[in-house]
């Protein structure tokens, strides 16, 4: 799935501030006679909510992983899972050759407000370390909408883990007022059509060799949430 313009701009924003930083942390330790270290994990701003805890989900194939809200601390278990992508499923993802995330883009995918942008992890619950992610980002000029990008590992594809994680962002998307998805995949991504197609979603779009996606979100109270895969046209909570 491709990377939305304005997710590129926050980017480009962010590298430019993350360059400005560096520059002044390494001009100040020259006045103090130090070696520049590592900047934080995040620049100063508002405090954001702390994720929490997290949900043990038993495969169809019967392994076990725990789904959690992505924190700053994560950037090292996204790398290592960015490392696990074969060579196509990150042209898949990023349309394109990726042969790495920079600093800025891990701080961008793993420092989230988990309001406007959400971001769920999936860890191997025997093993540790990452095997799936699941985000969406809110549209600026639509605040009921947002652009969906689902990742799993290729060791761990075919499992049902990305049905699993994008019904946990649904739910997520439900909480933030969020009614409706949408998604630009590639045309030969056979898993995220496939599950798309799955869950009812609309293709809206063609161009790039891309199709855009949409669907809607059945969001109804969190006490009474579930799952349910086989609806038409929506993403089914219920």
């Amino acid at each position: 799935m491709m990377i939305h313009p304005e997710i590129q701009g926050a980017l480009a924003c962010e590298r430019t501030r993350t360059f400005l930083a560096e520059a002044e942390a390494a001009r100040r330790s020259r006045l103090l006679g130090r070696p520049p270290g590592r900047l934080p994990g995040r620049l100063p701003g508002r405090p954001l909510p702390r994720p929490s805890g997290g949900r043990p989900v038993r495969l169809r194939d019967g392994s076990a992983v725990l789904i959690r809200p992505v924190r700053p601390e994560d950037a090292g278990l996204l790398e290592d899972g960015f490392a696990g992508l074969s060579d196509r499923s990150r042209r898949m993802r990023f349309l394109g050759p990726k042969a790495g995330l920079s600093a800025a883009e891990l701080r961008y995918l793993t420092d989230v407000d988990h309001r406007d942008h959400e971001a769920l992890g999936a860890l191997d619950h025997a093993r540790g370390g990452g095997v799936g992610i699941a985000r969406y980002v809110r549209d600026r000029e639509d605040p009921y909408a947002a652009e969906i990008a689902v990742t799993v590992i290729d060791g761990w594809q075919g499992r049902g883990l990305g049905t699993e994680l994008l019904a946990r962002l649904s739910e997520r998307a439900c909480q933030e007022g969020i009614r409706r998805f949408t998604a630009a995949v590639a045309t030969d991504n056979a898993p995220m059509t496939g599950l798309l197609r799955n869950l009812g979603a609309d293709v809206v779009g063609r161009e790039f060799g891309t199709l855009e996606y949409e669907m809607a979100l059945a969001c109804v109270p969190a006490r009474r949430a579930r799952f349910r895969g086989n609806a038409p046209g929506r993403v089914g909570l219920s």
